[in-house]
């Protein structure tokens, strides 16, 4: 056998091996603008109109896509109850992971949100002005995480708004020492009316 021909046996295998390892991919958080993460969107790598990869945020919205060759690519973001988002021009390049950050932010679809609407009042039925109004989220184990606090209008009202999705809110209003406390079942997008009534009169 010639001696060309012998190299050039042994040499095919290590041509090969460094095309095997190019792959590379990104990473990244994605966020609501109450700085939560958004759990469950579909991370999507899009390429000449063309999706070439895709994977699923984890429970605290954060995401690694793997498999993507050397190019550029958009980079297209799916959750239910927030508008599609879309990152241009994300170069891929070496076999790396490029970081896209922690502000991945994603706007809440008004076409799917859950709105609720309520009322806080005196004893005697006159409204309260001023009131504060905890907003928990029940968790499956019973406890409580803290959404947001919030405070009636001059005319006793008060609203919060939340991507659809199943969940159980607590709602506690707090005026001048009394307080009163409801539980709201969300089953999905829609507008929620509640009344909370302390046991305190007028002055």
């Amino acid at each position: 056998m010639p001696k060309s021909a012998f190299f050039a046996f042994f040499l095919l295998p290590f041509t090969f091996l460094p095309v095997l390892g190019q792959s590379g991919g990104i990473k990244g958080k994605l966020k609501n603008m109450n700085g939560d993460g958004i759990a469950n969107a579909t991370v999507t790598a899009r390429q000449n109109s063309k999706d070439i990869a895709s994977t699923t945020s984890t429970s605290k919205g954060t995401f690694v896509l793997t498999g993507l060759k050397d190019g550029t690519y958009n980079i297209v973001f799916d959750a239910r109850g927030y508008a599609s988002g879309v990152k241009f021009g994300v170069e891929i390049k070496d076999g790396k992971t490029r970081d896209l950050g922690g502000n991945l932010i994603l706007m809440v679809d008004r076409g799917s949100q859950v709105l609720i609407q309520g009322s806080v009042f005196y004893k005697d039925g006159t409204s309260v002005p001023g009131a504060e109004v905890k907003i928990e989220r029940v968790n499956s184990d019973g406890s409580a995480t803290k959404v947001r606090t919030l405070y009636t209008n001059e005319t006793g009202e008060f609203t919060f708004r939340q991507p659809e999705g199943p969940k159980t809110f607590r709602i506690t209003a707090t005026h001048r020492g009394a307080s009163a406390s409801k539980d709201l079942v969300i089953e999905d997008a829609n507008v929620y009316r509640m009344a909370i009534s302390l046991d305190i009169t007028r002055q």
